[in-house]
């Protein structure tokens, strides 16, 4: 194997294979069984694979008994005679091509023999062909030799024999070393092994013994491999001394540790000391088959067990949740599982020692194994049936494998020993029940005991210790909470797009720097749903026994039913000593002094280490790590880290298993947590600080209506669930070999760190090392303890840290607000401008964010080439696709709009895995079309159908997907409308569920068949394979290549607009930037990248991120989230809840009526997007995308600052440039596949069939079939599709009768109109996507077995059918007619998992069921005749009854015509006993589907009644004086306060709201003004405040979204309120948790509330298309009730600073500073220069807008805290500025913008025209008791210049004061109703609006009082220069050549208008600059003050400056928010 390189490690090498043997049953050998077994092997070589020279092989080989004949004349040709059979040994050695090398090697053999008291009587040098190899095999081709091995005792025993031989193999193999090439393909005396790499028909040519007739065998067991590579690797051939796997050790490097742990523990007296010399057992080189037969042969060789009992031990069936299990093997299986772990995952071992020979079949049973069994004693056995000729008069039997049972032959008794008695021989052979009662520990049995849970007074949000650990509000509410309620985790969608946590600076987990992996092509996923019983968590803890013995003290260990312990449950196990003598327990304590800083970290890691062995060595049998001690002076080690480094040391001292170790830990909560500490080895966790927020919770009111022991319980279940699901997407099925498996990568963790805690763990780019986790675990601390006491506050509550939503200042997300906004107004509009600030806006956050961020495009040594010579746009975009997003998952709306668009670029859509309406394809009138050119090919099966197969330029296969890698998914009923129904073949209203991979595609063999079958069913379309990043992805690439793949997408993890838990959201799957470089240096160090085209998506955004993806490697571009984004979606992420607010992702009517995107904005996008790339390709000197592709020589890190304090990140191996590894092959696709479509059995009959396929003629054909004539009928189906579409022929038009064995996928996708019949039997996946064709499938006629007792036909037959019919006369295997939804099919018999997934057709089963049958089962009907049905049925999701009426008839019709067609005896049989059968027929009925079908008889019923009678009848019934009912919640808006009276029955009401549509079902209600005749005479407020019960309604409005564009920086609030988080709280009625969170980001919520304009409403996403949220009205109302309440109380700060500051103005800015510095501990000063304090709120607001004594209270509230107030200091007049701040430690100046705007127009002077805030100021101080204002509108004219708030506030107040009329020029235009194109959304609305002024104008005088787009040009006075009229004229705006806009008077539009009062409302523009100049403060251009960019430092130490006199006229609350920011950087500069 090539070394590890770049991102290529051969530890990630994968394979897989078909297997067999042939074996004589009473033990006679022959030449024929060595023969036969050659046809057994090429007859399966479709399942291995070959190189780029198709001589190469992956490797083949052949297992037989000692051939004793052949051997004595080979050795007698040496001069040898040979002793008898049995006491010689000889096997195949590997050695040196190199002489010298070579008889090092020997020498070595023959020194260890000797020592064992063994001679080397004599080497023969095996005779080879090395012509036949390849470049491959030639250049690593070992010499072969046999050596004749004797015992120097004459009378040795075969047992003690064979163990000296064991122990020579072993350290031979050892003491030789891997560069000596020495290998030992076996050392036996009963087998021989004969492999290389080789293909199957290369291994009897290359071995010439093999065709000696000499050469005499009673078996041969022979093994094709299937690589993912092409690497030379002749020692991983198979098979292996004792066995042949095909399949996958999931769990290998779990099992690996365990294993060298138990070293420790092994003794036995057979090998003596001698076994030590062994050690390790497991060879470190080897495969994980080969690590499997390192430990069976142990096992068998040390006369512990024999084979059949070590194979039961290793690979035991799924017993744990079988009830029908007798109890014998029960209790076997459950001593087995305390002595190992079963080697889990998708397996099929065959095994040989001479004697017995057989095969064992996973729990799964996700491995074929089929064997028949002839007269003349023969049984062969293989992964497919057909592989040998055998008459069919012979065969006896025809089986299959069942999943976890065993297939032995005994040859020495001469029989098939039943694996059912063979267990219970074994399962009788001791008293394990008996043992197991004696000697098993249980929980029940400690006497467990709950304390209640005690809580303190400090809420959740206040708790230091949750902060300590790292809790976020965002955990608690979103993860938590649900967990809690529902016993499950909860559901997200639409991808991650959150900062990885080795760049996030922010302190993060450990647990996050870990990504779950996941099973694609070389293994598969499970269903931990719907295949639960094959799943358990139960685990045997603590002392292991010794492995070499069977004893009763194995069993003495505790058993635990699951790894998450209560307290009450480890204070038990604590104390087990008082009722288990010697069963101890240590609790080491994993913290360390707060005083040793991040220099104590690793030595408290060393301590903890030392300390587990010390205890172990005292004799401690439980190791408890506890980070209870964590408090003011301690700090936690990560929980993970201590348990990751305590395992591995513990494993590395042999000590491991000795001692159980529990975790006691305040970190774990997220069931991603639980995963990764049992992954590393603990045995049992219990999360202590999580049941405390619970209790706390539930103490609180938030989690209320269960017990705090039943929420705890919930919680418990749902991260058992999460365990299941997590350990099912590796195919792993037990908790037991799960743990310590190490199931994960790192990412972005340090050498160092993985050295001492995660040993063996990939991590690439290196990162955070521990110091890094140790300075984060410190800030952490600090963030809870400030300095270190216990009684201090936090430095802050618990805040929502945006990690899983996009929240202002919380994490950093790849998609943002103002990103979206721009894009969208880009594309809509064709603004470049928006264009550019989305593309910066986006490169920013992918910089933050991505590990792509970190690098940059280098153009170094890159000669430019001038942009018009790079290819153009329009080329480039046929290169772009789009994502996989199914009809369903999307509205049809935008997935139709995709497909138009990319259609129109020459791009690629996706139809996603839910099917495709035909009616797509049809070009419409204006020649778009929306056919999608991409069909995806999923584990759903969804509509998959021979035309839509035809129908596609690509066919992908799904293998994962970035949003749940290794998961399926489901669609909710609500979301199957009637056509997504049609369209998926399934019925309206029934939620479909999506099984994960496995079926079809459960091994890479399998994808290849897969392949196969689509380039049969469309040889014109390429095949696709997606796979998601993860390690070793490129190694699973280069066996999707060599399974003939055309295409692979590497998708990233954090894509997908898909549903899915969030712990596979956030943590399975790698950026795709790794699995990328991987794919392509792999496949080019294999030649293997010529092959195939590669692409990439996830979150692709940019040009830079596709120019990244070329020089990586990809040629093709995938994009989801961005096209979606360009028309219309916003981030909402509640895709899965079909209440998507702008129509994208829902198939709500009412809300789909909202979409509006065009197919415009998506080619739009593209333009942009490729346009930009061309400038990147000009720069780097590119002339087209291909030139770019692997030339990653032009990328390199950053060097801007990219270096984090955690530790450095490395890229280099990422960069590593592929052609640099293997120069002079192909880097990109140059070449196509070779699929020999033509060269296929049916597409040889084609030309016979040609003119019946097209013109539906009819014809009839016989021919002969075998085991290699694959996917038969899938062509001539491809034919009729297109000639004929989806419809097909008609019934029975093409006859075919074949006869034979057939191969895999008979009939795949057969069409309507061909009959295919079969005399004979068929392999896997008959019938496979039925579409509407018919088979029939009997035995031959000659046949001797009885065919309802044999299996026909194998695994996943009519897998995802949706019409058709298939006749099976005899059994199928494993999964028959799994996602069924048409199909009619009659069989006799079905093995495990029948019928799961079906959702529509017909099922009759005429015999056996298998164990699951109907999981999942959704729709159809299943008619099942076989006794004990019932307790085989999964009834989770059907009912049982029986069959009568009308469907009795069709039943006894449908078996009838089974009779007639089959020939079948059984069918016969039932038919003429038909009355007495039916009761025994139990008909099977998804309750889903009951319930929809009684919905459309009803609804049948109802319409018949309506159509029945007269028109007069019908009119009658109507009452024409009742008024038309109310819509439905669901259709319509609703003011549910409306009807109602009182707010008792409001809050009843309120109770039951709907928050997940509440935005479609309510309607907005703001804060309602009083009436305006009334309010307009006096000067309260002018609104009337809602109920509480009325608030909550309105939060019920709030989406929630996940990018909530409220809060954005560029449009929503400016202070950042968490506003969804506080709606949500109000929505729950938990007030106080909403003022809090309120607080934390906004001082003054009772200003803002009153007079904010409220921008985020404006940014809404309710908004779009409907009202926004009442946000001002809900954040008005929060702060009210807290004032009610009593919350408001003056809380000065604990302690001064000593710092003294000085505010210069008490507006919004300066208040909010003073409010921050003096909670800060700071002495603050607040300089006014009016004599009220409160600046703009006291006197430019008016009362009725904003009532003063709500100011006074807030400044009275402000002085009670210690902050000082002086009034009446006009700094720079009275006191002197450089005074000030030569007395304080810092200045802030917020004196405002209060230097008014002017009209300098003639008459300015007059008497009579004002300013309107001298207006204003004059009104509310005479108002509160000053003088009476010198300015007043009583009985005068009055006219207002200038709009806004100032201007509608000085309406407002003329009206109050008396004023004769009231006019207001505005000079813009009037504002249009709607938002105008340059207005897109979520930019504030600029559209007309009526405000309080206004309205009050409109109740006084009948109009409007606002004139638009005119310009006062003079002001007319009287003698008296008193004002008396305004000249003015009429303006006309208009847009010049630029865009911008021009303004020009209207000729004869002057008018003149009388006036007494003008006040000039024009704002303001800038700060009075006299105490500036006494500061010498620097000004800007506009006179504000100048501060950096970023900063509120201005040009003078010392001095800063905030609000409005820094950024210019604003709003309040942007007031506020610089005060806050200015505040935080004074704070951090006095500190």
């Amino acid at each position: 194997m090539p070394a590890k390189q770049g991102l290529y490690d051969p530890a990630n090498e994968r394979d897989a294979c078909g297997v067999g043997f042939i074996i004589n049953i009473k033990g006679v050998p022959s030449h024929s069984i060595l023969r036969d077994s050659e046809d057994l092997l090429c007859n399966m070589t479709h399942r291995g694979a070959t190189g780029a020279d198709e001589r190469d092989g992956d490797g083949a080989g052949v297992m037989s008994a000692m051939p004793h004949k052949f051997m004595a004349k080979a050795f007698g040709e040496l001069g040898c005679k040979l002793p008898p059979a049995g006491q010689y040994a000889t096997g195949n050695l590997f050695l040196h091509p190199d002489e010298s090398t070579r008889q090092a090697s020997i020498a070595t053999v023959e020194q260890i023999a000797g020592a064992l008291g063994l001679r080397i009587a004599a080497w023969r040098p095996v005779p080879t062909n090395s012509e036949i190899l390849g470049p491959i095999g030639r250049s690593r081709e070992p010499v072969v030799m046999q050596p004749l091995v004797v015992a120097l005792e004459e009378q040795l025993a075969e047992q003690d024999f064979q163990r000296r031989l064991f122990i020579l193999r072993k350290r031979a193999m050892h003491e030789t070393g891997p560069d000596s090439w020495f290998y030992v393909c076996s050392l036996a005396a009963r087998n021989i092994v004969y492999k290389g790499l080789l293909t199957p028909a290369q291994v009897p040519e290359y071995f010439s013994d093999l065709r000696d007739s000499d050469f005499e065998t009673h078996f041969a067991l022979v093994h094709s491999r299937f690589s993912t590579n092409t690497f030379p690797s002749w020692e991983r051939a198979q098979p292996f001394n004792w066995c042949a796997h095909n399949g996958e050790i999931n769990t290998l490097r779990g099992n690996k540790n365990w294993m060298r742990s138990r070293e420790g523990l092994l003794q036995s007296a057979a090998f003596g000391s001698a076994l030590q010399s062994a050690f390790p057992i497991i060879d470190e080189h080897s495969s994980d088959s080969g690590a499997f037969d390192n430990v069976l042969e142990l096992l068998v060789v040390s006369g512990a067990m024999t084979m059949p009992e070590a194979v039961m031990v290793m690979v035991p069936e799924a017993w744990q949740n079988n009830p029908q299990m007798p109890a014998e093997k029960r209790a076997f299986y459950e001593w087995a599982s305390c002595i190992m772990e079963p080697w889990d995952g998708p397996a099929l071992f065959t095994f040989s020692d001479g004697r017995y020979c057989g095969a064992s079949l996973d729990r799964n049973g996700l491995r074929p194994c089929r064997y028949y069994v002839t007269d003349d004693d023969r049984m062969i056995c293989a992964s497919e049936v057909g592989t040998v000729k055998v008459d069919p008069k012979t065969v006896l039997q025809k089986g299959r494998l069942m999943p976890g049972r065993m297939l032995l032959v005994d040859t020495h008794a001469g029989t098939i020993v039943d694996d059912e008695e063979l267990k219970l021989q074994y399962s009788r052979q001791r008293p394990f029940q008996q043992w197991i009662d004696r000697q098993q520990i249980k929980l029940e049995h400690l006497q467990v005991s709950e304390k209640p849970i005690v809580v303190d007074s400090t809420p959740v949000s206040r708790d230091r210790r949750l902060r300590a650990f790292g809790y976020s509000a965002e955990q608690l509410n979103l993860i938590i909470g649900p967990m809690v309620q529902n016993g499950k985790e909860p559901l997200g969608s639409m991808g991650n797009d959150t900062v990885l946590a080795c760049l996030d600076p922010a302190p993060r987990l450990p647990y996050e720097y870990f990504r779950e992996l996941f099973a694609q092509v070389t293994n598969p996923p499970i269903d931990p749903i719907r295949e639960k019983i094959v799943m358990t968590l139960a685990c045997h803890v603590g002392p292991e026994g010794n492995l070499l013995e069977v004893s009763e003290q194995q069993v003495h260990r505790l058993s635990l039913e699951s790894p998450v312990l209560t307290d009450g449950e480890l204070a038990a196990i604590c104390s087990m000593s008082d009722k288990h003598a010697g069963w101890a327990t240590h609790t080491i304590d994993i913290t360390f002094d707060l005083a040793e800083g991040i220099d104590g970290y690793a030595p408290a890691l060393d301590r903890v280490c030392q300390e587990a062995e010390r205890a172990i060595g005292d004799g401690a049998k439980v190791l408890v790590l506890s980070d209870r001690a964590a408090g003011p002076q301690r700090v936690a080690v990560s929980a993970l880290l201590a348990a990751g480094a305590a395992h591995h040391h513990l494993v590395a001292a042999k000590l491991r298993a000795k001692v159980a170790l529990i975790v006691e830990t305040g970190e774990a909560r997220e069931t991603h947590h639980f995963c990764v500490l049992v992954g590393y080895g603990v045995d049992a966790v219990c999360p202590y600080m999580v049941y405390e927020a619970i209790a706390k919770l539930h103490h609180e009111n938030v989690l209320s209506g269960q017990t705090v022991l039943e929420l705890i319980a919930q919680f418990r279940h749902a991260v058992d669930d999460g365990f299941r699901k997590v350990m099912s997407k590796m195919g792993i099925s037990t908790l037991q070999s799960y743990k310590g498996a190490q199931i994960f990568e790192a990412l972005g963790v340090a050498d160092e760190v993985i050295a001492k805690c995660f040993v063996g763990t990939a991590s690439r780019v290196a990162g955070t090392t521990l110091a890094g986790f140790a300075a984060d675990a410190l800030a952490r601390h600090d963030a809870a303890y400030a300095n270190g006491s216990a009684d201090c506050e936090p430095a802050a509550a618990i805040n929502d840290e945006g990690e899983y939503n996009w929240r202002k200042g919380g994490a950093k997300h790849v998609n943002t607000p103002s990103a979206v906004a721009n894009m969208q107004d880009a594309v809509r509009r064709e603004n470049q401008a928006a264009w550019a600030a989305y593309t910066a806006e986006a490169e920013a956050s992918v910089r933050d964010c991505t590990l792509r961020g970190l690098l940059e495009i280098s153009g170094d040594g890159a000669q430019a080439v001038p942009l018009e010579e790079v290819e153009p746009w329009t080329s480039i975009v046929k290169r772009f696709c789009t994502g996989a997003m199914s009809y369903g998952s999307i509205s049809k709306e935008a997935h139709t709009a995709l497909a138009v668009a990319m259609n129109r670029l020459g791009g690629k859509s996706n139809s996603g895995e839910g099917g495709e309406d035909p009616e797509r394809s049809e070009v419409q009138a204006d020649g778009s079309c929306a056919r999608s050119a991409i069909k995806q090919v999923a584990s759903g099966r969804f509509g998959v159908t021979s035309s839509y197969l035809a129908d596609a330029d690509e066919l992908q296969i799904k293998m994962a997907q970035g949003a749940k890698a290794g998961e399926g998914g489901e669609l909710l009923g609500t979301k199957v409308s009637r056509d997504i129904a049609k369209t998926r073949h399934t019925t309206p209203g029934v939620t479909l569920v999506s099984p994960p991979p496995h079926h079809d595609i459960y091994s890479i063999e399998d994808l290849k068949q897969l392949i196969f079958d689509l380039k049969s069913a469309n040889a014109s379309a390429r095949v696709s394979v997606k796979l998601v990043s993860e390690v070793g992805v490129g190694v699973v690439a280069a066996g999707v290549v060599k399974a003939l793949a055309d295409h692979i997408l590497i998708a990233g993890h954090d894509g997908g607009t898909g549903a899915a838990r969030w712990t596979g959201i956030k943590y399975a799957g790698l950026p795709w930037e790794l699995g990328l470089a991987e794919t392509h240096q792999t496949l080019v160090l294999n030649d293997l990248r010529g092959r195939v085209v590669l692409q990439t998506d996830g979150q692709l955004k940019t040009a830079r991120d596709v120019a990244v993806a070329a020089l990586l490697g990809a040629e093709e571009f995938g994009f989801a989230t961005a096209p979606l984004v360009s028309l219309g979606c916003v981030y909402l992420r509640r895709c899965h809840q079909n209440s998507c607010a702008v129509g994208v992702a829902t198939q709500d009517p009412e809300l789909r009526a909202k979409f509006q995107g065009q197919p415009e904005h998506v080619v739009n996008f593209f333009h942009y997007l490729a346009e930009d790339l061309r400038a990147i390709m000009a720069r780097l000197g590119f002339r087209s995308v291909g030139e770019m592709v692997g030339r990653a020589e032009h990328l390199r890190m950053r060097t801007d600052g990219v270096a984090s304090v955690k530790g450095a990140l490395s890229l280099d191996a990422l960069l590593q440039p592929a052609h640099a590894l293997r120069p002079g092959v192909a880097t990109r696709c140059v070449s196509a596949q070779e699929h020999g479509v033509s060269g296929r059995l049916d597409a040889r009959l084609l030309g016979q069939l040609q003119g019946s396929l097209q013109a539906g003629a009819p014809a009839e054909l016989e021919t002969e079939i075998c085991n290699t004539d694959r996917a038969f009928g899938t062509v001539l189906s491809y034919h009729v599709s297109r000639a004929h579409g989806p419809s097909g022929l008609a019934d029975g038009t093409v006859r075919l009768r074949l006869r034979g064995s057939a191969g895999q996928s008979l009939g795949a996708f057969l069409a309507r109109g061909l009959t295919i019949e079969l005399e004979g039997d068929a392999n896997d996946y008959v019938g496979k996507g039925l579409s509407g064709g018919r088979l029939v499938i009997f035995p031959p006629r000659e046949a001797r077995f009885d065919a309802a007792r044999n299996v026909i036909v194998g695994n996943v037959c009519l897998f995802g059918a949706t019409s058709g019919e298939l006749f099976v006369r005899g059994m199928a295997a494993e999964r028959f007619a799994v996602r069924n939804s048409g199909a009619l099919a009659v069989v006799e018999g079905v093995g495990d998992h029948g019928c799961e997934y079906m959702t529509g057709g017909r099922v009759v089963v005429l015999g056996r069921v298998g164990r699951n049958f109907a999981a999942g089962m959704s729709g159809g009907i299943a008619y099942v005749l076989a006794d004990g049905f019932r307790a085989q049925c999964n009834a989770e999701s059907v009912e049982l009854t029986s069959v009568h009426g009308a469907e009795a008839e069709w039943l006894r019709a449908t078996v009838e015509r089974h009779a007639q067609l089959t020939g079948s005896l059984a069918a016969r049989d039932v038919v003429a006993r038909f009355g007495e059968l039916l009761p025994r027929f139990v008909k099977v009925l998804p309750t889903d589907y009951k319930r929809v079908l009684e919905e459309e008889e009803e609804e049948a019923r109802e319409q018949a009644k309506a159509t029945s009678g007269s028109d007069s009848e019908r009119t009658i019934c109507v009452d024409p004086q009742t008024p038309p009912a109310k819509a439905d919640a669901g259709g319509g808006l609703v003011d549910i306060e409306d009807a109602l009276v009182d707010d008792a029955q409001l809050a009843t009401r309120a109770r039951k709201l709907d928050k997940l549509r509440g935005f479609v079902k309510y309607a907005r209600r703001g804060d309602r003004y009083r009436g305006a005749a009334k309010r307009a005479g006096d000067w309260n407020e002018i609104s009337a405040r809602q109920t509480r019960a009325q608030v909550q309604v309105q939060a019920a409005r709030c989406i929630d979204c996940g990018v909530p564009f409220c809060q954005s920086d560029a449009d929503g609030c400016p202070i950042g309120n968490v506003i969804p988080k506080w709606n949500e709280l109000v929505f729950r009625d938990q007030w106080r948790d909403a003022f809090a969170r309120l607080m934390a980001t906004n001082n003054f919520p009772e200003f803002t509330g009153r007079v904010c304009p409220a921008p985020c409403e404006g940014a809404c996403v309710a908004g779009l298309g409907a009202q926004p949220v009442a946000i001002k009205s809900i954040e008005a109302a929060i702060i009210d009730h807290a004032w009610a309440m009593g919350w408001m109380d003056p809380a000065p700060p604990p302690r001064r600073s000593g710092k003294r500051v000085a505010i210069v103005g008490s507006g919004p800015a300066g208040l909010a500073a003073a409010d921050q510095l003096n909670a800060a501990g700071h002495s603050v000063t607040v300089y006014e220069r009016e004599d009220r304090v409160g600046g703009l709120l006291a006197y430019g607001i008016p009362n009725m807008k904003l009532d003063k004594r709500v100011v006074q209270r807030r400044v009275d509230k402000m002085a009670a805290e210690g902050v000082r107030f002086v009034t009446g200091a006009h700094v720079g007049h009275t006191h002197a500025a450089s005074d000030l701040l030569a007395a304080h430690d810092a200045l802030l100046l917020a004196t405002g913008a209060t230097w008014p705007r002017d009209l300098r127009i003639d008459g300015r002077g007059l008497d009579g025209v004002h300013f309107a805030m001298d207006f204003l100021t004059g009104s509310t101080r005479a108002l509160l008791g000053g003088p009476s204002a010198s300015l007043s509108a009583a009985g005068k004219r009055v006219v207002v210049i200038g709009g806004g708030d100032t201007g509608n506030d000085c309406i407002g107040t003329a009206v109050r004061q008396g004023a004769k009329s009231v006019v207001n020029f505005e000079l813009m235009p009037q504002p249009p109703a709607q938002r105008a194109p340059d207005n897109p959304w979520p930019q504030f609305p600029r559209v007309f609006r009526v405000d309080y002024g206004h309205e009050e104008v409109v109740a006084r005088w009948g109009r409007d009082p606002r004139e638009y787009s005119i310009s006062a040009t003079r002001f007319v006075g009287d003698e008296q220069g008193r004002v008396v009229a305004i000249e003015t004229v009429r303006v006309a705006w208009a847009k010049d050549s630029s865009g911008k806009w021009s303004m020009s008077e209207v000729p004869g539009s002057e008018e003149r208008h009388e006036a007494d009062l003008v006040l000039l409302a024009m704002g303001f523009l800038g700060p009075e600059s006299r105490v500036l100049e006494q500061l010498d403060v620097k000004q800007g251009a506009r006179s504000n003050v100048q501060t950096p960019e970023g900063s509120y430092r201005t040009s003078v130490d010392r001095v800063f400056a905030a609000g409005d006199c820094r950024r210019g006229q604003s709003l309040v609350v942007w007031g506020i928010n610089e005060g806050r920011q200015a505040a935080r950087e004074i704070d951090m500069y006095l500190a």
